[in-house]
């Protein structure tokens, strides 16, 4: 893991090479007190201060240098949205990016972009050495120390969620992901539950009917963590754990298959989100459930027809053994209601549906609580990870009735295919429970500054944000 915590330091005057921020509307009066060397080669660069743009400057001549000159080899000047507020993707194309050193910012304050300074420093490399790689790129802060380690936290938890989506599923099985919450239970002190193979079937009966046909290689487990004094707030957290999703006897194309790497990618923000909990030492009383499993194919497998019994006690139909997130999920949060907590979140890479309605970047978020969902939302615009709501439409509900169960696991039609897989889990969830969905892509097709193509976070910032303003961290 890269140790975000050697790319920012307190600033206490040492060399370093100097960032001008600059945006479109001062851009012109910089450039008038430039001498005109500095006006040619940003002239030739056709350098207009637009965001996430920059540019290196040599170090003004000794003639040209006044008492206002920058000191060092060389400086730079970036184009962001706004000089007077950074976002949190402002200095993304700058970190990693510039030549090793450290670096000082000018015009304006780094508190609010840290995270963008830090994460494009953190590269996939588990099975592929990266030549080009270079040494770190370190900023210098004065006022905004108190921000550093809400930054690395937040860094090291996306690092996190990218690293775990993108490790192929020969190596991110259910045993693998039981180890990174071991690892974590440890590390925090926090009680561990492993609920695993056949011993499921009795009272987690859908987890185990979509896991049984890898139990062989790849057993099904229940994983969970509980953290925090038992006086505190209760809140619980669900993450999909599919390891890989084949799509079982309703197989998928091979086209379909070939990102089902991520298929346990709201299993990583779950666990990335408990890990920023633990760390910060929110005051909750923590609860994590990761349903892990592989859904694949063997003569145990889940077939259309077949009828599931649950925890809750509902019977479901099997309309389509390719919409098994919903039934893992359905088991946890069952369990997860039980402990009666003020708040639960699950998190899932549960329907192409929201990627055909809201694109790759923005998670589909579900809840049946208006404050929540605003929360959450807000929690999102402040970190630049924003989510969409979508409605939780009951009239749509029908579609998932069955003549021979209580209900069934897709529905009848294919329209509004995340709102009915929302409605599903809210079967699940108490009544009297606030609840919110994520149903997220965990991938980004297409590289952006900060964000490489591969697996990412998306939805775990926001959420981040809002626990931290409910329970005052």
């Amino acid at each position: 893991m890269t140790d975000f915590n050697a790319l920012i330091e307190a600033d206490k005057g040492q060399p370093a090479r100097t960032i001008r921020i600059l945006d479109v509307q001062i851009f012109e009066d910089w450039l008038k007190g430039q001498p005109d060397s500095i006006r040619n080669i940003v002239a030739a660069y056709k350098f207009v201060a637009n965001p996430e743009s920059y540019l290196i400057l040599p170090v003004l001549s000794a003639k040209e240098k006044d008492d206002s000159a920058e000191q060092g080899d060389f400086t730079v000047v970036a184009g962001v949205a706004d000089h007077e507020k950074l976002d949190p993707w402002a200095l993304a194309k700058l970190g990693g990016k510039l030549p090793e050193g450290k670096y000082r910012l000018e015009g304006a304050s780094a508190k609010d972009a840290l995270f963008g300074w830090l994460i494009p420093q953190h590269e996939f490399d588990h099975y592929k050495e990266l030549p080009d790689r270079q040494g770190p790129s370190v900023l210098l802060v004065k006022d905004e120390i108190s921000q550093i380690d809400e930054a690395v936290r937040q860094a090291e938890a996306t690092a996190m969620v990218r690293d775990m989506v993108n490790v192929p599923a020969s190596d991110m099985g259910p045993d693998k992901i039981e180890d990174i919450v071991t690892k974590l239970a440890e590390k925090h002190s926090a009680e561990l539950y492993i609920t695993r193979g056949d011993v499921l079937e009795k009272n987690f009966p859908m987890i185990h009917g979509v896991g049984k046909a890898a139990m062989r290689d790849h057993a099904p487990r229940l994983i969970e963590l509980k953290w925090g004094k038992a006086d505190h707030p209760k809140i619980a957290l669900v993450g999909k754990g599919v390891c890989f999703d084949s799509g079982g006897l309703s197989m998928k194309s091979p086209a379909g298959m070939l990102l089902m790497k991520k298929d346990m990618g709201g299993a990583a923000h779950a666990i990335a989100l408990a890990k920023m909990i633990m760390e910060a030492k929110l005051p909750v009383r923590l609860h994590l459930l990761v349903p892990a499993v592989e859904n694949a194919i063997d003569g145990r497998a889940l077939r259309p027809g077949d009828i599931l019994n649950s925890r809750k006690g509902l019977t479901v139909e099997i309309g389509n053994t390719d919409a098994e997130g919903r039934l893992v999920l359905g088991d946890a949060l069952t369990l997860a209601g039980e402990e009666e907590p003020e708040l639960i979140l699950d998190f899932a890479t549960l329907t192409g549906a929201a990627r055909v309605a809201l694109g790759p970047d923005l998670p589909a978020l579900f809840s049946n609580d208006d404050d929540v969902a605003a929360g959450l939302i807000q929690g999102g615009e402040a970190e630049d990870d924003p989510l969409w709501r979508m409605p939780l439409w009951s009239r749509y509900e029908s579609g998932l009735n069955s003549t021979i169960a209580d209900t069934n696991n897709v529905a009848s039609g294919s329209f509004a295919g995340c709102i009915t897989a929302a409605l599903f889990l809210q079967k699940f969830v108490p009544e009297d429970i606030a609840w919110a969905h994520f149903d997220t892509y965990a991938w980004r097709p297409s590289s952006k500054a900060g964000r490489p193509k591969g697996g990412d976070a998306l939805g775990l910032r926001a959420s981040w944000n809002y626990l931290k303003a409910r329970y005052g961290g």
